[in-house]
């Protein structure tokens, strides 16, 4: 007998939306993940999340919002938490791992799993001053519709 399937999720990722596809950005603390996320949103994309993201299984998607404590809250590391118009309940559409070793030609077909469903999967280093728009070739490429 196997025990009742979870329909949400809080995950250490901060989260970016742009035209209804929200990228989850994942990786270690200090790693760069609301530095991406600021990038990101002076692209375009608006936040979802800082640092925690609650994942909510809808079907055979993933919705993504921010935990009631930090919604529209941003920080800016040599500044400090800033308030940020934020949108909620946004399809995740790619996942990213921010880490500073990354391959050449890695596999176009890495995936991370969450509530039991499959998200495309890439690596990037939000230290290079190409993070960002790696970010959005990555979710025009690999990301969900």
């Amino acid at each position: 007998m196997t025990g009742p399937r979870l329909s949400s999720e809080t995950v250490h990722a901060s989260t970016v939306a742009l035209d209804g596809r929200a990228l989850l950005i994942s990786g270690p603390s200090g790693a760069g993940k609301s530095d991406l996320a600021l990038r990101l949103i002076d692209r375009g994309f608006s936040l979802v999340s800082d640092d925690q993201t609650i994942v909510r299984r809808d079907g055979d998607r993933l919705l993504a919002s921010a935990p009631p404590s930090l919604a529209g809250k941003l920080e800016i590391r040599g500044i400090g938490i800033v308030e940020v118009d934020t949108t909620s309940d946004v399809p995740v559409a790619l996942a990213i791992e921010l880490a500073g070793d990354i391959e050449r030609m890695p596999d176009d077909n890495r995936q991370r799993v969450i509530l039991g469903l499959s998200l495309p999967l890439v690596t990037i280093d939000a230290t290079t001053a190409s993070a960002a728009a790696k970010a959005v070739m990555a979710l025009d490429r690999f990301g969900l519709r």
